[in-house]
This record gives structure tokens, C-alpha cells and sequence, in this order.
């Protein structure tokens, strides 16, 4: 088996296992276990010393491997992604019924491209807290949910989705509560429920594609392609270990819809987490600051690569290929974070891992899309360089990737952690 079909088998289990970031988180901290990470509690203290551990917080996770040679100042080589997606998430009350059919009423999460969700088998899952606390991770494998697409006969002018009044459900001719349905499914009474965080999901499978399989088709490349490609490069620098060097991987939930949650890139997790490494290690706030002040941060998310049927859409001295290798993503209005010394830093990265190296330009005349690199580099103060995986149909319910890209991407990252 080649590398790149490797790493592509990796991201496809990966994608399957994760129909949530709460799955995803879950899928990644088995990953890092297989390697000798060790679950911290955000909540416990932390014995000091050299160590490879991580913690999970909701929807994000964080992982971190410090040398048995690091100084309590050392910076730090970080890698970002993000674990939510576009989606269709339940709504607190949404049960109806209407011309005999039993409706299940769910809201658009970030931006996705509400037509890909139209008529497909859909699961439901996520996370269920009951009375008393306790927390279920809860996944229904089943083809519960289904959006219609209104008949042409009946819209021939292909009129827009309103996404309040065009995305509700069915899912029964029965009168029943649909939480009674996941309940029964997932081991809980209705009636125990306290709060829960649900969403539907594509049931297919990922898969490669394509006349060589040449392509990845899957939901959620963006972004747990990075994700995927960020474990790759963590398990690389746990096989070929720097014992001089502190390493971390951040995944964080919300990204889609800004940030901003107590999990998300604009919150304190990142800098808590370093300084508690800094103070393990036996640093006080002088070791942090000057370590922050070493630190290089990597945003990886997924990037446009051009259209083959709508090229003018995109930027003429910038095509971005598929099979071309990892995105350097720059914007001088700081939709993304890269500054000249970032680009060259991330660009030797890419020439010590023997992997091609493209730069992305947005069309000035079009509104440009963010990451996490401008929000985590304010808040952390970290220079932050925004990179990305070429893909197309980026927000669709299944979107599209090359094989060979998720390779490149995982050695690009783990060159970038060792440089």
C-alpha cells in the first residue's frame, strides 16, 4: 500500500467514525492513546515533568509533547484545525405534524450548501446529558431523517431554500416524540433528558473515487481532512521524537459560526493549556511570556481549489490544483493570518518534506472567508501561519479532495513540527 493510499484510508475511517466533534474528539483521543498519549483532566492538577498527554473540552481537543530536554521557556510548534462542520442540528422543541406527516424541525449550523442536504438518508447524533449529569455520546447508524425536495412540476422557476420554513424533516406517520425514537435506540428515557446537542448526518460512506482513486469524496472534509492530517504529523513526531521540543496539536469546535464559546479559538483553552505545560515544567509567567514569544502557530484548514467549470471565479495568477500539494493561504486584509516571515517558514517546512508547496490569493473583489489563525493569533499573541488541503465543494453535504493531498498535508504539518 502507498503512503498516499495510507494516509487516505486513515482519514476516511476518520471521517466515518466522526459525525460530530464530539466523535471526532472521541475518534482522535483513541489515535493518540495507540501512541502513548495519556488523558489529562482540565480540572486535575498536573504533575510536572516531560510528558505526552492530552484533554479533551466539549467539541475540542488538545495535545501536547514536550522534550525531556525542553526548557521551561522553549517555544512551541503548534498545528490548529477545527472539528465542526456545516450541518443541520436539532432544534430544542421540534416535533409537528403536518398533512399526516411526523416532522422533525432542524436549524442550518455555519454556512452549508442547503441543497446537498435535500433528499438523503439521514442518521442522527452527538450528545445527550440526562437527570443528574451524565453525559451519552450518541450515534444512530439508521436512515431516521429525510429532507424532500419540493417536486419541479411544482417549482419551475427553482425558487431559493428559506432556511427556516425549507429544512424541517420527515421521519414518521406516527404521532411520537422523536427523542422517544432516539431514546429507544440509544439507551435513554425521554423523560431523563436535561439538554442535548444532536445533528443530523450524511450516512454514506467516505470513499476514493475516481478511474485510479485518484479522489476522496466524503462529508466534513472541511475540516477534519486537517484534523486527520494533524494526528498524522503528531504520530510522526512521537516516532522520530526532538527531545528539545514542545509540540501541540489543537482542535477546536465552533469555528463555522465564529469562535467565539468557551471551546472555540477565541477562547482562553490554547493559553491555558501552554501555560500549564510552562508551569509543569517548573517556568512562572516569565517562561510563558518569553516561550509565547518563540511560538509558531500553524491554521490549517481546508483551501478552494479552482473550479475546472468556473475558473473566472477564482483569483487568474493564483490556480490552486488538486494533487498540487498543501495551500499557503495569504490575505492582506488578515482574513487569514500568514505574514511574509510565516510564508517562508511554512515554505521550508514543505521543502524539508519533499512535498510541492501552492500560495492562495482570494479575488479582491469577493468576500473572503476566515479561520481560526486571525482569532488565535490575537488571542494568543503567537505568530500564525494559515494553510490548507485543496478541495472542491467545500460546505456540501459530501465534498471532494485527491488522494494524494491528505499525504502531503499530514508530512507538510509534521515537517512544520520538527522544523
Amino acid at each position: 500500500m502507498t503512503a498516499s493510499i495510507a494516509a487516505a484510508e486513515r482519514l476516511l475511517a476518520f471521517v466515518d467514525a466522526s459525525p460530530t466533534p464530539f466523535h471526532a474528539c472521541a475518534a482522535a483521543a483513541v489515535r493518540l492513546e495507540e501512541v502513548g498519549f495519556t488523558r489529562h483532566d482540565l480540572r486535575d492538577q498536573w504533575q510536572s515533568g516531560p510528558q505526552r498527554g492530552y484533554a479533551v473540552f466539549g467539541g475540542s481537543l488538545i495535545a501536547w509533547q514536550v522534550g525531556d530536554q525542553a526548557s521551561a521557556h522553549q517555544g512551541f510548534r503548534i498545528v490548529g484545525a477545527h472539528t465542526d462542520s456545516p450541518n443541520l442540528r436539532l432544534k430544542q422543541n421540534h416535533d409537528s405534524v403536518r398533512a399526516g406527516s411526523t416532522m422533525v424541525a432542524l436549524e442550518p449550523y455555519g454556512g452549508p450548501l442547503l441543497e446537498s442536504w435535500l433528499d438523503l438518508d439521514l442518521g442522527i447524533a452527538g450528545r445527550v446529558f440526562l437527570q443528574g449529569g451524565n453525559e451519552l455520546l450518541v450515534r444512530i447508524d439508521e436512515p431516521l431523517l429525510r429532507v424532500p425536495r419540493l417536486a419541479i412540476h411544482l417549482d419551475r422557476d427553482g425558487s431559493k431554500l428559506d432556511r427556516q420554513r425549507h429544512l424541517d424533516a420527515i421521519w414518521s406517520l406516527s404521532d411520537r416524540p422523536f427523542l422517544t425514537e432516539v431514546g429507544e435506540r440509544a439507551g435513554f428515557a425521554p423523560d431523563e433528558v436535561a439538554g442535548f446537542d444532536l445533528m443530523a448526518f450524511d450516512l454514506r460512506p467516505s470513499t476514493l473515487t475516481g478511474a485510479a482513486r485518484e479522489f476522496i469524496s466524503a462529508p466534513r472534509l472541511d475540516n477534519l481532512a486537517t484534523c486527520s492530517a494533524a494526528l498524522d504529523a503528531m504520530v510522526t513526531a512521537t516516532e522520530q521524537p526532538n527531545r528539545t521540543a514542545r509540540q501541540v496539536m489543537v482542535l477546536f469546535d465552533h469555528e463555522e459560526v465564529g469562535s467565539t464559546s468557551e471551546r472555540g479559538a477565541d477562547s482562553p483553552l490554547l493559553l491555558s493549556v501552554l501555560e500549564r505545560i510552562v508551569l509543569a515544567a517548573g517556568g512562572d509567567r516569565e517562561d510563558l511570556l518569553r516561550a509565547v514569544a518563540d511560538s509558531i502557530s500553524v491554521s490549517g484548514d481546508m483551501a478552494h481549489a479552482t473550479h475546472p467549470n468556473q475558473p473566472e471565479k477564482h483569483e487568474p495568477l493564483h490556480r490552486i490544483e488538486l494533487g498540487g500539494g498543501p495551500v499557503l493561504k495569504i490575505n492582506q486584509n488578515l482574513r487569514y493570518a500568514t505574514d511574509g516571515r510565516g510564508a517562508g517558514i511554512f515554505a521550508d517546512a514543505c521543502r524539508s518534506a519533499g512535498v510541492p508547496l501552492q500560495r492562495y490569493v482570494h479575488r479582491a473583489d469577493l468576500p473572503c472567508g476566515s479561520t481560526i489563525g486571525p482569532i488565535s493569533s490575537a488571542r494568543t499573541g503567537i505568530l500564525t501561519i494559515d494553510v490548507g488541503a485543496p478541495q472542491l465543494a467545500m460546505h456540501s453535504a459530501r465534498e471532494l479532495m485527491a488522494t494524494a493531498d491528505i499525504d502531503s498535508y499530514g508530512r507538510a504539518l509534521a515537517g512544520f513540527l520538527s522544523h
